[in-house]
């Protein structure tokens, strides 16, 4: 038989461990760069843990959790300009705070409220796609359509290991790779699709052997070391913009909350490999590392997460002030020419929901 070539499965690291054996530097960032990360990670750590707490007390809907799983929003955001386009999973859904989107913004999406829906063009963020994969050729789309404007924009997808093994993943990455669109393909492995574990759904080695069927390269970092996914996104968008066409960057980490808050992973999890995943959390880490270099106090680290946990506070307040939104909403685009049991089935809601 044929010798197939592989990838490189060593995983990408620039922080070290907890003494600091193996720290490096990423090029070209400074003092306040790194800050900045560090914010944007304290600022999306408070939001899910907040936000687990808003379902908790009746304020938001079914929630899913992406705790641990920070380092991998947070880096491949600081490495992508504000124009490119940002294609998240319902993992990512504030990732938009990233960009500046108000946290109530975010917080009403998860309210089923009108008010969640934003205009993805302003944000360069697309909708939260929550049907797997189907999000991945949307991306493929826009970062052809903008090369072929001659535009210099990038598109990032992001997307679970569960992904993968969909049709539209391959549909997606295997356009990007033929029309050698400006797409980076940046998969968060937390090695469960749901309850299903990444043994059960590939017999591939690891997920980056993938991209070698699809003639591009990949890359794989920890997932849990913000400044890894940062180098290696960056580098996949600098290759994309070069127009030599898409990279597939698989971040491994582990998921140490459950998939969501309608979740029991009691049932099918490691308690032992989730206490592990919990002590080597991401934006521990990156303290750690932030410290051993002089940049970090305790002072700032409170003052950075207090300020993250009023702009929550605020953004729920903001949300919880909005009218309900009018029900009509959800028939009036459904169809062209709506049906007549359409009116009927209004009506009925408009019945039961008391007038609303």
């Amino acid at each position: 038989m044929p010798v197939l070539p592989s990838s490189d499965h060593s995983l990408l690291r620039v922080i070290g461990d907890a003494d600091g054996a193996g720290d490096r530097t990423v090029d070209g960032l400074t003092g306040d760069d790194l800050l900045a990360i560090h914010r944007s990670l304290v600022l999306l750590r408070t939001y899910d843990e907040r936000s687990v707490v808003y379902h908790r007390q009746g304020r938001i809907g079914t929630y899913a959790m992406f705790w641990g799983h920070e380092a991998i929003q947070a880096g491949a955001v600081h490495a992508l300009r504000e124009r490119d386009w940002i294609f998240p999973s319902y993992r990512e859904s504030a990732i938009g705070l990233l960009r500046g989107m108000p946290a109530a913004t975010v917080l009403q999406w998860w309210r089923g409220h009108p008010s969640g829906w934003w205009n993805p063009q302003r944000w360069r963020v697309a909708s939260i796609c929550v049907p797997i994969a189907t999000h991945v050729p949307h991306a493929a789309g826009a970062a052809w359509g903008a090369a072929l404007r001659g535009e210099d924009t990038v598109a990032l997808a992001v997307f679970g290991d569960g992904a993968t093994s969909e049709g539209a993943f391959h549909e997606g990455a295997n356009f990007a790779a033929v029309m050698q669109a400006p797409l980076v393909l940046l998969c968060n492995n937390n090695q469960w699709a749901l309850s299903t574990p990444l043994s059960a759904q590939t017999a591939a080695t690891a997920l980056v052997d993938k991209a070698v069927g699809y003639g591009m390269p990949g890359v794989r970092v920890d997932g849990t070391d913000v400044l890894a996914v940062l180098e290696a996104v960056g580098d996949a968008v600098a290759r994309a913009r070069r127009g030599e066409g898409p990279t597939f960057v698989e971040a491994v980490s582990y998921r140490a909350a459950p998939h969501g808050t309608a979740d029991h992973p009691e049932a099918y999890i490691d308690p032992a490999r989730v206490e592990e995943a919990r002590r080597d959390e991401c934006l521990g880490r990156f303290e750690g590392y932030l410290r051993r270099a002089g940049l970090l106090t305790d002072d700032r680290a409170e003052s950075t997460r207090a300020e993250a946990l009023e702009l929550l506070r605020e953004g729920i307040g903001a949300a919880e002030a909005e009218e309900p939104g009018d029900v009509s909403l959800v028939f009036d685009t459904a169809y062209a020419e709506p049906p007549p049991a359409l009116a009927r089935d209004l009506d009925e809601l408009r019945r039961v929901r008391g007038g609303a």
